[in-house]
């Protein structure tokens, strides 16, 4: 119905299919609006590292939101006062993990670093057919930099195609300083209900799972399970060793019988998924998070030997995919696929979880 023929006989401008809106928000806060006829629409956040706020298939809401978001930017305030929720909340993109202290310089650091308080700039969007699909891009730069300091830049890509329920992010981080500067970079997928509720099921091939704490290890049985939201519930965090393909991705989907999300993501520079229960009463929102760490801290990685250092002039290129699968026939598919990786993949060879095994 969407063929190129089609609309070119039909609409001379695409944008009525395919397009990125810009507009203000009433707190002065820019958004983009994103659709591509396929019944996926999601809202990106400039001010706040170009993340992705409420996400949408044919009106169903994909990911949990917090109150009164989205929220401005601020300094001032705690990360967690700041947390909007939203289908992507970047982390990074020198620390991920709970605040703490630095123990070289002293440096106090919130919970999961800077990244989403940063404002993209350079933005701009391109389309053009690729044979019968059209596939839309909107690049923008994000910088973390303080004289002195570290000097990081971000090219963030958004890749769209006409009719296909699919978001790709690709990210390219680049260490523009004369010194070597840490990199810890986590991508904080929120799946809110309907998607995740009571029944619904995290399918990871995996090589193995690890608990982060005593909390996480008395619901380690049941860590692909989801049940009812609970008042009271202590989130739980589990660590996973994933397997690979030939092209070094890795996938993860949650699962209901006839709708869920699929996530991809190459393992080249991120080894790492980190999986966020919170199941608790009226913030029911649980996280899916490939990284190239787990949430640690700057200070633990550091004096494991773990944390990348990206030298000067480097730089190392993340992507990750999100699918939406509609109807049973699709979820069935991807619980197919996932068992032939978990089969046949191949453990990824960059992580390290030894410390968290018993």
């Amino acid at each position: 119905m969407l063929s190129r023929a089609a609309i070119e006989s039909h609409s001379i401008d695409i944008r009525q299919f395919i397009d990125f809106r810009q507009s203000t928000l009433v707190n002065g806060m820019r958004a983009i609006d994103v659709h591509n006829g396929s019944g996926l629409t999601f809202t990106l956040l400039p001010d706040r590292g170009m993340d992705i706020w409420a996400a949408h298939y044919h009106g169903l809401p994909l990911t949990w939101m917090s109150q009164a978001s989205p929220h401005a930017p601020d300094f001032g305030a705690p990360w967690l006062r700041l947390f909007n929720g939203g289908l992507l909340t970047t982390c990074g993109l020198t620390h991920v993990g709970a605040p703490e202290t630095d123990s070289v310089t002293g440096e106090y650091r919130d919970i999961h670093g800077d990244y989403t308080r940063l404002r993209a700039y350079d933005i701009s969007t391109s389309g053009g057919w690729q044979g019968d699909k059209y596939i839309a891009e909107l690049k923008c730069l994000v910088s973390q930099a303080m004289l002195f300091s570290e000097q990081l830049r971000v090219q963030r890509t958004y890749r769209i195609t006409l009719g296909e329920p699919t978001i790709e992010i690709i990210d390219t981080v680049e260490n523009l300083y004369d010194v070597p500067a840490p990199l810890m970079l986590l991508y904080h997928f929120n799946v809110g209900y309907p998607l995740v509720r009571e029944g619904a099921q995290l399918i990871v091939p995996t090589q193995a799972t690890y608990p982060r704490d005593e909390a996480a290890r008395k619901g380690i049985e049941h860590w692909a399970h989801y049940g009812g939201a609970t008042a009271g519930h202590h989130e739980e965090v589990f660590f996973h060793h994933v397997k690979a393909d030939e092209n070094h991705f890795a996938s993860a989907a949650l699962l209901n019988t006839d709708f869920g999300l699929q996530f991809d993501w190459d393992t080249t520079h991120a080894a790492y998924l980190t999986q966020w229960k919170n199941l608790r009463r009226g913030i029911y929102v649980c996280g899916i998070e490939p990284g190239n760490c787990v949430p640690e801290g700057l200070n633990t990685a550091r004096a494991k030997g773990s944390v990348t250092m990206l030298q000067p002039g480097a730089a190392q290129t993340f992507t990750n995919r999100v699918h939406v699968l509609h109807g049973a026939t699709q979820v069935d598919a991807c619980r197919a696929s996932l068992s032939v990786l978990e089969e046949q993949g191949h453990p990824v060879t960059n992580c390290d979880l030894t410390n968290y095994a018993d």
